[in-house]
């Protein structure tokens, strides 16, 4: 039996490469926009309680869910897009024969910051004020309002502070990045370039989005917490499975 050569295996290694590079290329800059539209609506929430607090906050919260938290909506605008722009992206990596940017790129950076932030937050708000088990008891979701918020940053204010404006940052830059990428792919040949400079959109994204959002969230901060004491002892042991929030 006869070894295969190894032009034959760079003459594969390229076939796959040329097969595979466009298609991953479409999957995570199509998903690209349902992440975007996720993110506006979620953090429309917050922002909101620079007007009303956190009980306007915890109302547009709620009209947001009819988006995202329904059993379609949570799997396949959400979910799915969170997860599939990581997956093809981090295939086009690995399969690329050279690679188009440094993994130190503010692109890059910031979309793996992002992706674990998302994925810390997402248990943390998510997934653990579900554990039916004592204490939790699974907090519904007309009890996971922004109180829940509120405690998180009054219990632990540094984590909490640092996990949300830490991730809103990460989301808002990468954001940036990727706008020029995707414009530049398939927008640019029919209306040009962006308008500015890289640096000065970056620096828009995160004034535009991550300062209205720590704003709000210092305005529910300095709000007193309107729990009860066994919702509040609920609040913590949820918090406290999450490992941002256990040691």
């Amino acid at each position: 039996m006869s070894n295969a050569s190894p032009h034959h295996d760079r003459s594969f290694l390229r076939r796959l490469t040329l097969v595979t590079q466009p298609v991953l290329t479409r999957i995570a800059h199509g998903s690209a926009p349902f992440i975007t539209t996720f993110v506006f609506i979620h953090l429309t929430a917050p922002i909101m309680a620079n007007l009303g607090g956190s009980s306007l906050a915890s109302q547009v919260m709620l009209l947001g869910r009819e988006y995202y938290q329904t059993p379609f909506g949570e799997k396949f605008l959400v979910l799915a897009p969170l997860a599939i722009h990581p997956i093809s992206a981090s295939l086009k990596r690995v399969l690329s024969p050279k690679t188009a940017r440094r993994i130190s790129s503010a692109l890059s950076v910031t979309g793996y910051t992002a992706a674990v932030a998302v994925a810390l937050h997402f248990f943390t708000h998510r997934i653990a004020p579900m554990d039916p088990s004592p204490p939790i008891y699974a907090v519904g979701p007309s009890e996971l309002d922004f109180e829940y918020v509120k405690f998180g940053l009054q219990e632990w204010p540094w984590r909490s502070w640092l996990g949300y404006i830490g991730l809103t940052a990460a989301v808002a830059w990468h954001a940036a990045e990727g706008m020029s990428i995707i414009w530049n792919t398939w927008m640019q040949p029919h209306l040009g370039g962006l308008p500015g400079k890289k640096k000065s959109r970056a620096i828009g994204a995160l004034a535009g989005l991550v300062l209205p959002v720590a704003t709000g969230l210092f305005t529910m901060w300095r709000e007193p917490l309107l729990v009860f004491a066994s919702h509040a002892d609920r609040f913590k042991a949820a918090f406290s499975l999450s490992p941002f929030y256990r040691y």
